[in-house]
């Protein structure tokens, strides 16, 4: 009888993780089809850490070795390489499960603290197009990875401090402490914009029990303090190793702010109308001399002040689930350097996590609304709310069609952002690669225009008539792109390399030298610099360039024919 009790329980728990992940499957199938896309060379494709043991143990205790220190991603791309190379539906469909997976969690622990609507919002979650560029893109593992281990540890704190039920505020339930503080520390190994999830959790408690404790603050100020620490390592690294640093980050206090005020009301209007959604919005222009951006942040706060005020009459939810989207959204707002910003101030990738605050917040006033209706209205309202959920299945259908190769993602940005020089730079790749060069020069020229202080677009033509054998032609671009950026390693490395094919060979290792010094971990550096060294009888030192290469690229061919090479020669 309690077995049969216990079945007859379990049957809607299963049934309702079962359809949000097969609704989850079917929305996001054109993504199983993709390919890789723009950083996932860096993260995968060309990412030799995931080549060896050795690589795998850089990942944990080399920041740096990978773009971003979140080692518990590259560790699942290491992983996955391991199981199938390159092929990216592997990793596309650990995105499609891991993002299901949340959406299962999210209804588990809206269940459990009591929230109507559960799994609607957790349904409208799984197929809102906002997050396919995150569930598309397999760069963003770091945004479905995390928010997993933030869910987890969410609901393990539930464990641990009951928010409602018999024993809501009344029991510590020690034994789940250590799995809030393990969950929490994966989330912020896997992305560090999880590190708002202690603030959330004070707000919760305050909304579930009216009330702080001095044991909440003594429980919780680990989270905080982690959260900090390695927040603080994201920040450096994102200035110092990425390169969120120069004049395109270079804000006033009241810019940020203005950018603030309005990326808000961006990302709140994308959730509640997801029209012309793209991979890069254009990067607003930010005056503190014109009034009209100002009323974008006084918006917010009067947002704020009024669901303070009216708290005791339509309760703390609302006030709860705004403070949560703004505060997730925090490290993205503007008040933090990081790379995107060079090219806008906004994205969908950045308010993955976040949309759940707003999404919880419409469903369950829609669901609280249906609960004090008529039956009939009620039906209306469920046929309304699943057409809903349908529809927005369609549009992430359709938006992950996007995702499926690099130029029908940057020929999509262009048609809906004509003047996004990132775009017309990187589709002018996708097109020399192709052997289209007069189109591809068309967009370099294009985004020179735009954007006349971006060093890699000289750089790419200098690659491109590299390619065509245009070696002179190549010169004069590559020390273009070091005019712009004397600190573009690549542009060295392959001005060395054009130097030495016309025999300058002095010239040509000092350009991989200044390379090295930039970027001490540049396997195609070392290896051409150990070439140099093998052509003017330095064997010993062309052997510790061959190696080096080696170490760092275990798969880099040519590098080990040259070290065998050079063994060979020194044991005769």
């Amino acid at each position: 009888m309690v077995l049969e009790k216990m079945q007859n329980a379990w049957r809607p728990v299963w049934a309702g993780a079962v359809l949000l992940v097969v609704l989850t499957g079917v929305a996001y199938l054109p993504a199983l089809r993709g390919g890789f896309i723009w950083d996932d060379d860096g993260h995968v494709t060309e990412n030799p850490t995931l080549r060896s043991f050795e690589g795998l143990g850089d990942i944990w205790v080399r920041p740096g070795s990978t773009q971003q220190y979140y080692p518990l991603v590259f560790t699942s791309f290491w992983m996955e390489y391991q199981l199938w190379k390159l092929q990216p539906f592997g990793y596309h469909l650990v995105n499609v499960l891991l993002h299901a997976l949340n959406a299962v969690l999210l209804w588990r622990l809206l269940r459990r603290l009591r929230i109507p609507g559960a799994w609607w919002a957790a349904a409208v979650f799984a197929v809102h197009p906002v997050t396919v560029e995150s569930v598309a893109w397999i760069t963003e593992r770091k945004n479905v990875l995390s928010s997993t281990f933030y869910l987890l540890a969410a609901l393990a704190y539930l464990r641990f401090r009951p928010l409602t039920g018999r024993e809501a505020g009344r029991m510590w339930n020690w034994r789940w402490y250590p799995w809030v503080l393990v969950l929490f520390l994966f989330a912020l190994l896997s992305k560090t914009v999880t590190c708002s999830l202690p603030a959330v959790l004070v707000l919760l408690t305050w909304w579930k029990l009216g009330r702080l404790e001095k044991r909440d603050g003594q429980v919780l100020a680990p989270l905080f303090i982690l959260g900090l620490i390695l927040g603080f390592l994201t920040i450096w690294m994102e200035k110092h190793e990425i390169g969120a640093k120069g004049p395109d980050w270079e804000l006033t206090i009241i810019q940020r702010c203005l950018i603030a005020g309005r990326a808000l009301w961006f990302y709140a209007g994308k959730l509640f109308w997801p029209h012309d959604l793209m991979f890069i919005y254009p990067r607003w222009r930010v005056d503190a001399g014109v009034a009209w951006p100002y009323l974008f942040p006084l918006a917010a706060l009067s947002v704020l002040v009024t669901l303070w005020l009216l708290r005791s009459r339509i309760g703390k939810g609302p006030l709860v689930a705004v403070l949560c989207f703004a505060g997730t959204l925090t490290p993205a707002l503007g008040f933090f350097d990081v790379y995107p910003f060079r090219y806008s101030f906004v994205a969908d990738h950045f308010q993955y996590l976040a949309c759940i605050g707003l999404i919880v917040l419409a469903v369950s006033a829609g669901a609280t609304i249906l609960e004090r209706a008529g039956q009939t209205t009620r039906r209306v309202g469920m046929l309304a709310a699943a057409a809903i959920v349908l529809l927005l299945a369609a549009s992430t259908w359709g938006r992950a069609e996007v995702y499926r190769d690099s130029e029908t993602l940057w020929q999509d940005t262009l048609r809906k952002n004509p003047d996004c020089w990132m775009a017309h730079n990187n589709l002018g790749v996708v097109l020399a690669r192709q052997g289209k060069m007069k189109e591809a020069m068309g967009h370099w020229v294009e985004a020179s225009r735009l954007k006349p202080d971006f060093a890699e677009v000289p750089y790419n033509v200098g690659v491109a008539l590299e390619q065509a054998g245009r070696w002179q032609e190549a010169i004069g671009y590559y020390e273009q792109a070091l005019r712009i950026d004397p600190g573009y390693a690549k542009a060295h490395n392959n001005l060395g390399a054009v130097l030495m094919r016309r025999g300058a060979i002095q010239e040509a290792m000092q350009q991989w030298k200044q390379a090295l010094e930039i970027n001490p971990d540049f396997a195609e550096a070392h290896y051409n610099l150990g070439i140099a060294l093998e052509k003017e009888g330095k064997v010993q030192e062309a052997i510790g360039e061959y190696k080096e290469a080696v170490r760092l690229n275990p798969d880099y061919t040519e590098a080990q024919n040259g070290l065998a090479r050079l063994r060979a020669v020194i044991s005769r």
